[in-house]
């Protein structure tokens, strides 16, 4: 199965430097992608990228991406020691099938709303031509690569992400597993997924055979200053804060939680949710 096993981190809450996860803890997201513990490859190497809101809420999220492994860009090293933001989501990826081009790196960007992907569609190429013909033509032209990855991002966005994402990445995955089954394919999608509108934060984990991709959800932050009532850093952050990865970051016990196999989390201002995912064919 060609596909793609990226690393992925989303973050919401106080304005904090980009620094302080992709560079600071330790493992952090780009020793992951060196040295991945959780993943299928421990090298992600194809390709990064970061996309982030202002603390001031442009209209569009801002993304920078490069082609070439993380661990050693620069660039991505310097803007994150500059760039502080209260949501932002990070990817690093490892390609086994489509292009090594910025077109192709995570998150892809459609307005206001970030999408980043780890796992794949099964049989992609084979499916490809139908679940393309089912993206809305007014959506169409936005597709600039060649990913499954963007591709499910523009079929949610049909289904209706901006009114309800719960319901629209349900809509998309049954839809992608129905054309799958017609098509001969068995369990045709793995993934992890985080979504944001620049307000609330979406993660998804779900796959066909129920065996999906690790992702962690961390510790409420009110548990946190009890827990650890010297850690500054923690201090520094309100209760709102939450952050959801591929893979545990840092060395703090109790800090993170798995999401549960078939579900989803929403990170948002009060009560975060959690809730089962079933697939929709209607």
């Amino acid at each position: 199965m060609l596909t793609h096993m990226c690393r992925w981190l989303a973050y919401s809450g106080s304005p904090i430097l980009l620094d302080d996860l992709l560079y600071k803890p330790q493992p952090s997201l780009i020793d992951q992608s060196l040295h991945a513990r959780l993943g299928v490859e421990t090298t992600n190497g194809d390709g990064f990228g970061v996309g982030w809101y202002g603390v001031d809420a442009p209209p569009a999220p801002i993304l920078f991406r490069g082609v070439g492994p993380a661990w050693g860009d620069l660039n991505l090293r310097e803007l994150a020691r500059s760039i502080s933001s209260p949501l932002f989501v990070a990817h690093i990826r490892a390609s086994t099938g489509t292009p090594v081009e910025q077109t192709n790196c995570h998150p892809f960007r459609h307005g206001r709303w970030l999408w980043a992907h780890n796992g794949a569609i099964r049989e992609f190429a084979l499916l490809k031509r139908d679940l393309v013909l089912a993206v809305d033509p007014s959506l169409y032209p936005s597709i600039a690569g060649s990913t499954d990855s963007e591709v499910m991002f523009y079929l949610a966005l049909t289904f209706g992400l901006h009114n309800d994402p719960v319901a629209a990445v349900e809509r998309m995955v049954g839809f992608v597993e129905s054309v799958g089954h017609r098509r001969g394919v068995a369990d045709p999608v793995q993934m992890t997924v985080a979504t944001s509108d620049g307000d609330r934060l979406w993660a998804f984990r779900y796959s066909s055979e129920r065996d999906s991709r690790s992702l962690y959800v961390s510790t409420e932050m009110s548990t946190l200053h009890e827990m650890y009532p010297d850690n500054e850093n923690l201090h520094r952050l309100s209760d709102e804060t939450r952050a959801v990865v591929s893979e545990p970051l840092g060395d703090l016990a109790g800090a993170w939680h798995p999401v549960p196999e078939s579900s989803y989390a929403v990170v948002q201002k009060g009560a975060d949710a959690v809730g089962a995912f079933r697939p929709r064919t209607s």
